[in-house]
């Protein structure tokens, strides 16, 4: 029954959520157990164009290093803002949710080039708060208890607090800008004077990812409304026929 209740509740994790973190749990797992080395997972542009390693463009938004509150934390944020964009604003919009993926991944890849950053999924978790924290302005938020703020104001929280714990914040104002972009490019400068929607979801992800709609200018035959009547309107047709003489 435990288990049962285990791969239902999986299962009903959204779709880009539920593969997003299971990439990162798996990948972790698998350099605990020794399988592959963070040495085969970092981003580095020599390996990737010279040596034609490009799995090092997916690898390096997967590891948030070992086992160990770090990596809890970053867990529990990925998975939590995630799955609310995808449920909250990118409900029924799935294309649109991987394309989100795919133009920020691309933008820190190209800032990856120009620093020596090696994995940039902190970042990435960055930009996910980001862009639900500014889609839900008026949620109050608590951070363990000693901090009440407006939503907006998580991801500089979140940065404060890695530059507490030492860490650089770099990372996470990369997240930062590239959520502002995205946010910018999605859902401000549409509604600007003069603006125009610049971030297309294309077609092909469309087709994949999103189920197509019912025409609703169709209407069926009236056979296959006779074939779709209910089997009691059909029963109370029968009685209603006089009894042959």
């Amino acid at each position: 029954m435990a288990y049962q209740g285990f791969t239902q509740e999986y299962l009903g994790i959204p779709a880009v959520t539920r593969a997003y973190t299971t990439a990162c749990v798996l990948t972790t797992a698998a350099v605990q157990l020794e399988f592959i080395t963070p040495f085969q997972l970092y981003f580095n542009p020599d390996l990737i164009f010279r040596k034609f390693q490009i799995w090092r463009l997916i690898t390096n938004f997967l590891f948030f290093g070992p086992l160990g509150f770090s990596f809890f934390f970053n867990m529990i944020f990925l998975y939590r803002y995630c799955r609310m964009l995808e449920e909250g604003s990118f409900r029924g919009r799935t294309a649109d949710f991987v394309f989100m993926f795919l133009f920020g991944g691309f933008l820190m890849t190209l800032f990856g080039l120009f620093a020596s950053l090696f994995f940039l999924g902190q970042a990435f978790t960055i930009m996910l708060v980001y862009v639900w924290s500014r889609r839900n302005p008026y949620i109050r938020m608590n951070f363990f208890g000693l901090l009440n703020f407006q939503a907006p104001f998580l991801p500089w929280v979140l940065m404060g607090f890695s530059l507490l714990l030492g860490n650089s914040i770099i990372i996470d104002l990369l997240g930062i800008a590239v959520g502002h972009i995205y946010y910018f490019l999605e859902d401000v400068f549409p509604n600007q004077p003069g603006g125009k929607k610049l971030l297309l979801t294309p077609g092909f992800l469309k087709l994949v990812f999103d189920t197509p709609e019912e025409d609703p200018n169709y209407n069926p035959l009236p056979e296959d409304q006779s074939a779709n009547q209910p089997a009691a309107d059909q029963d109370q047709n029968q009685q209603q026929q006089p009894p042959p003489q």
